[in-house]
């Protein structure tokens, strides 16, 4: 592993291809410019300290700038990005430091010009025989609404078609989150001595990832154990482990902005039982046959419903579903749905669930009303295939009380129930023949067991912790 590439993010090359991505939409040439305005800071309510802040995704994308404050207009006419920095205020100096200077920023980021924020409105009165285009007004641009034109359809659409396809450097900064998260994982796996609540899983994760100089999470992770892990984005996090037999961990550090997003499974004693190790080789057999499928030009409800298909196979075999209905016949009734409840996977980029996939919330089939990835995949595409099988009480209510029951054999069902549920997930660039998998962290049942079991082997005293 190299590390995080070196040099500036391509911020010109994304204003440009924005530009292209809203001229073919929109159908015009006339003359526009872009402007987005960055976070800042914001204190809490009667208090002196700021809230965590987290950077404006599109602002970042034309930008590759984290200071707070800040703001980017591209000219499309001149081809020209400037980036505003916030005026400097003096009486923080003294708390914080020198701010960057613009001789500092004309050297980091990839921008034409730096100017002061104090600038800006007079760069505003000279542009206006142009539209400006942002994409909504709110407390970070509110000075200069009287110049900008909020929430366009072309500009919305150019950016997310934009951020769709990754470049080069935006992959490597996704692979070096990815090889963090990696480690992460094996961390948590490894500390089984010290792991006696929920909470120790997740700061072990968090405590690794800030450790590699990842100081933010792309996601709450979700850290959860026995029949919590039949909920699908449980993040209490706080409940006892030492009774319970299984595990779920679904967390993905940040780098640059950039998320990773994985999920693994593992007993906690390092010995599967029967049912756990059957239900986790059949979420494995889902996510290693929909991976055989990825390919540019694929369709991801396909491999979405692949995997319910394989899941169907898997419960007739086990048992779950009784053997006198057909494949046909349970995938027809949709039944599945309830043991696999959400998508297959999802776009992955500077956000977890990342813009671009354009899912369809109010589909009518309960197969893929929850899939937030509805388009054919393409060469530069980063996603994940996340494959789940659940036995939460309140989901199955409904088919163990109506007309589906008839498919469920309830003696059998009721022996996974404690296992609460299992999701592989790995996140994947789709490349021009296949795919490449970001995620090293192993999913083999046998090596996890193992790692579990080395870990245990050596005690509460091979750990340095003092709580």
């Amino acid at each position: 592993m190299s590390g995080p590439p070196t040099g500036k993010y391509p911020a010109k090359e994304h204003a440009q291809r924005v530009h292209k991505q809203y001229v073919s939409h929109a159908k015009s040439t006339d003359e526009v410019s872009f402007f987005i305005s960055g976070e800042d800071l914001e204190l809490y309510q009667y208090c002196d300290q700021t809230k965590p802040l987290r950077q404006n995704r599109y602002f970042f994308y034309l930008s590759g700038v984290s200071i707070p404050g800040s703001h980017v207009m591209y000219q499309a006419k001149s081809d020209t990005l400037t980036l505003y920095l916030p005026n400097i205020d003096y009486d923080d100096v003294m708390w914080s430091g020198l701010p960057l200077t613009i001789e500092a920023a004309l050297a980091k980021y990839d921008v034409d010009e730096v100017k002061y924020a104090s600038e800006l409105k007079n760069d505003f009165d000279l542009l206006k025989s142009s539209v400006v285009l942002t994409t909504d007004i709110n407390k970070n641009n509110d000075s200069y609404k009287e110049y900008l034109t909020a929430g366009n359809e072309s500009f919305f659409h150019a950016l997310d078609e934009s951020r769709l396809i990754k470049d080069e450097f935006e992959i490597k900064l996704m692979r070096h989150a990815a090889h963090i998260t990696d480690k992460c994982h094996l961390a948590v796996m490894s500390a089984q001595p010290i792991e006696k609540n929920e909470t120790h899983i997740h700061a072990e994760f968090m405590y690794h990832a800030l450790r590699q100089g990842s100081k933010y999470q792309s996601y709450d992770p979700i850290c959860c154990s026995g029949e919590n892990c039949s909920s699908l984005h449980y993040v209490k996090n706080d409940e006892e482990i030492d009774t319970r037999r299984s595990v779920l961990i679904d967390a993905g550090a940040e780098w640059e902005c950039y998320a990773s997003d994985v999920t693994r499974c593992f007993p906690i004693n390092g010995d599967w039982t029967k049912e756990h190790l059957e239900i986790y080789n059949l979420v494995l057999k889902m996510q290693s046959t929909t991976m055989g499928m990825i390919k540019p030009g694929a369709s991801w409800d396909d491999l979405h419903l692949t995997a319910h298909k394989v899941l169907i196979e898997g419960f007739l075999e086990l048992g779950i579903f009784r053997k006198e209905f057909t494949a046909e016949e349970l995938f027809e009734s949709k039944v599945s749905a309830r043991f696999f409840p959400h998508g297959l996977g999802h776009l992955l980029g500077m956000d977890t669930h990342d813009v671009g996939g354009r899912p369809n919330y109010e589909d009518p089939n309960p197969l893929l009303q929850y899939l937030r990835l509805r388009r054919t995949l393409q060469a530069g595409m980063v996603l994940t295939d996340e494959p789940g099988c659940y036995f939460n009480p309140f989901l199955l209510e409904d088919v163990l009380n109506g007309p589906n029951k008839k498919y469920v054999n309830t003696e059998v069902l009721d022996k996974y129930y404690s296992i609460g549920g299992v999701r592989i997930e790995d996140d994947l660039l789709v490349t021009e023949d296949g795919y490449e998998n970001f995620t090293g962290i192993t999913s083999d049942p046998e090596e996890i067991s193992k790692i579990v079991k080395k870990g245990l082997a050596k005690g509460v005293e091979g750990f340095h912790n003092v709580v």
